[in-house]
């Protein structure tokens, strides 16, 4: 388990990466955003005002005594890589300190083929060489389970991969701090800097579409779990002989609504035609047939009682719901709402879930984020390479 970095040692990168992300903020300010005390404010900043890393800027109103100043950082241009691993393609973003993303790009991808970790890393190695900016790592969110961030080591049945070494491998190719992250987790990581996370210290992020999946996050920190497999809700078993899981066992919730249960479902209802795809399922349903509507309201009422469980399990704030198949969230949420209400406990039936717009970009905005959020990591979550970036941005915004 990687050593937990001291609160002392993370404050001035806290602050580094608060100002870049939020922009120009009052100490007060800072200190409310990243609760610690004034005194331990104006001691940070102090430093690195006389390092030339921050700087002071406008007077804004104060509602008593003097009016306060804000500080912003002295360089701009930093970011970060952001890459998503599917089976078929990887989807890679520039992404901005702010949360921008500056430049997407997607290329074909065979995980399969024997030299697909080489083949990964050329394609990122061209990414880093053409980043416009000063670069603070490579984030990459992958369809499995990770043991680390750092690390790396990826279990992905769907791309075929057994404890693949992609974290060693990218970084001996790319020679910049990387850090490796199931896909759905990153999504969690992306809220915590610049969604819901920043009201909500506790929420799930639950993602509908080719799988169905969970991110965790528990006090502000994100929960991995004693393997790195935390948040697998689509293997929650909701019946004992369902049809057959991608994971081997049966009845799994994805069996039953992934992306293609869905389809076969529309196709054994003729509301689609083989291999017709999920699209044709929602441009149904869009259209008005009441089966294909039907179709998906079922999918909302197992996914809302599946969810209910875990709300019972991790007594979150929040629940927000991502993913490719948010574009038919109206339908889902026909049977979701109903489900998730009376199946929550009376006590928790105030839980609120929230549903955040949807592009592909996410994904590798969500992956550029495990580098972004890495100056708040009070667990030790990006290890040896979190410290890295935060390397790379005190020299960075210092000009060194």
């Amino acid at each position: 388990m990687p050593a937990q970095p001291a609160r002392g040692d993370l404050v001035p990168s806290s602050v580094l990466g608060l100002l870049g992300t939020r922009g120009p903020l009052s100490r007060a300010q800072i200190a409310r955003e990243l609760a610690i005390s004034p005194a331990t404010v104006t001691q940070t900043t102090k430093a690195l005002l006389a390092r030339g890393l921050v700087r002071e800027l406008d007077q804004v109103p104060s509602l008593g005594g003097r009016p306060a100043r804000l500080l912003g950082l002295v360089s701009t241009g930093l970011g970060a890589i952001g890459a998503k691993v599917t089976a078929d393609h990887v989807a890679v973003v520039h992404v901005a300190l702010d949360g921008s993303v500056d430049r997407s790009s997607v290329h074909p991808f065979d995980p399969d083929a024997p030299d697909a970790l080489d083949a990964l890393g050329n394609l990122l190695r061209a990414a880093v060489r053409d980043y416009e900016g000063q670069l603070l790592g490579v984030g990459v969110g992958i369809p499995g389970a990770v043991d680390g961030q750092a690390s790396g080591s990826v279990e992905a049945p769907t791309l075929g991969w057994s404890e693949a070494p992609v974290g060693r491998s990218l970084r001996a190719a790319l020679g910049v701090p990387v850090l490796v992250e199931n896909d759905v987790n990153t999504l969690a990581v992306a809220e915590r800097v610049y969604g819901i996370g920043r009201e909500h210290g506790s929420y799930l992020v639950a993602t509908i579409g080719r799988g169905i999946g969970c991110g965790i996050v528990i006090d502000g920190a994100l929960y991995r779990g004693a393997f790195g497999g935390a948040g697998e809700i689509g293997h929650i078993p909701m019946s004992v002989d369902g049809p057959e899981c991608a994971c081997g066992s049966r009845g799994c919730l994805e069996a039953h609504i992934g992306q293609a249960a869905l389809e076969r479902t529309a196709v054994e209802r003729r509301v689609i035609g083989e291999g017709a795809g999920v699209e044709a399922l929602h441009a149904a349903a869009d259209a008005g047939d009441a089966v294909a509507a039907e179709v998906l309201a079922e999918a909302g009422a197992m996914l809302g009682r599946a969810l209910a469980g875990v709300v019972h399990t991790l007594d979150p704030e929040v629940v927000v719901m991502l993913g490719e198949g948010i574009s038919a969230w109206r339908h889902w949420e026909a049977g979701f709402a109903p489900s998730f209400r009376r199946h929550l406990m009376p006590s928790r039936r105030g839980t609120s879930y929230l549903i955040d717009s949807w592009d592909e970009d996410k994904w590798a905005l969500g992956a550029a984020a495990l580098v972004l959020a890495s100056p708040f990591d009070q667990t030790g979550a990006t290890g040896d390479q979190g410290s890295l970036v935060r390397e790379r941005l005190h020299a960075a915004t210092g000009q060194a």
